[in-house]
């Protein structure tokens, strides 16, 4: 089936920073900027890769919409979505990432509008509780690659600070209003390999008026 979306969302590590290459993922990007409009945050192989400020600058003239802790509004006929974007903390060594994260999101919730649909995209999902407490409708993560190797009834192996048997590393998670979705993702990082683990492309459809989705 081909997908006729109305937004794509990259919630970072478009590149790998141990083995860095972005044609790759230009080319893609450049593919789907003519599909739709392409929201985006950074992971924390971009920061951490140390060339993040070209990177930036090639995704802006392909026409990405880079969010950097900032709240968009986006129409659709009557319907009005809020995008929130978080910067991954990688980048800063002065306070914890939970407490970076926290700093940012008390910063954009000033901008929150509660009776509107609210999507957050942030790449790290083990922060999941601290999103629920500020009250997001929707969650789109990446970060944990699937847990690398997934086994059955368990689920992923390990992850990226999660360790051992992680709690988010794909599918939906719920704590009282807000929904995280984890992406799998494309692509591998320090190891090369996944088993039972397909690469994953993310569709959802949203019912703005209610506040209900469904994914597949």
């Amino acid at each position: 089936m081909v997908e006729k979306p109305d937004l794509i969302v990259f919630t970072g590590d478009l590149i790998d920073s141990r083995r860095y290459n972005e044609k790759p993922s230009l080319t893609l990007i450049e593919q789907l900027v003519d599909l739709a409009p392409v929201y985006y945050v950074t992971g924390n192989h971009e920061w951490k890769s140390g060339k993040y400020e070209a990177l930036e600058e090639k995704l802006k003239k392909l026409g990405v919409h880079i969010l950097k802790n900032e709240t968009i509004t986006i129409t659709n006929g009557s319907d009005e979505i809020y995008i929130t974007g978080l910067d991954d903390p990688t980048f800063s060594n002065e306070n914890s990432e939970s407490e970076i994260m926290e700093q940012f999101l008390t910063e954009v919730a000033r901008n929150f509008h509660p009776n509107q649909f609210h999507i957050l995209l942030s790449h790290r999902p083990e922060l999941f509780p601290l999103y629920a407490e500020y009250r997001f409708d929707l969650v789109f993560s990446g970060h944990a690659h699937g847990g690398q190797f997934r086994l059955p009834f368990i689920g992923g192996l390990v992850a990226p600070n999660q360790g051992l048997f992680p709690k988010y590393t794909a599918v939906d998670h719920h704590i009282d209003q807000t929904t995280m979705i984890v992406s799998r993702g494309l692509g591998n990082s320090i190891i090369p390999v996944r088993i039972f683990n397909r690469l994953e492309i993310v569709v959802v459809t949203l019912q703005v008026n209610t506040k209900t989705f469904s994914r597949k």
